[in-house]
């Protein structure tokens, strides 16, 4: 069989990048090539265009929740999160609700 007949595709993986705000969720499907990193991905969503202020080097990144670095290298399917700053300490938060709730009244 030749093997310059082999389909192109073959080379190529579906992935998604995601990134939301409080007003707005941003969710593209693209197609990328075997051996595409996260941070390539990324990049060629057009997220870092449509969405100004998010930080490669600041905020982190990850795959179904759990943090990756940009390095990680894709497998098909994988869904490409970029995690935004926390707004308040989830600690200082459950303490707050904690305190509110043993006060009498």
């Amino acid at each position: 069989m030749d093997d310059s007949l082999a389909e192109p595709a073959a080379q190529n993986i579906t992935v998604q990048v995601c990134y939301a705000t409080p007003l707005r969720e941003y969710l593209r499907e693209l197609t990328v090539e075997r051996g595409c990193t996260i941070e390539q991905a990324i990049r060629r969503s057009g997220v870092l265009d449509d969405i100004p202020g998010i930080d490669l080097a600041l905020q982190p990144v990850g795959l179904y929740g759990k943090k990756k670095p940009l390095e990680t290298v894709l497998r098909e399917r994988d869904r490409i999160e970029i995690y935004r700053p926390l707004v308040a300490d989830p600690k200082e938060s459950r303490r707050k609700r904690a305190e509110k709730k043993a006060q009498p009244g």
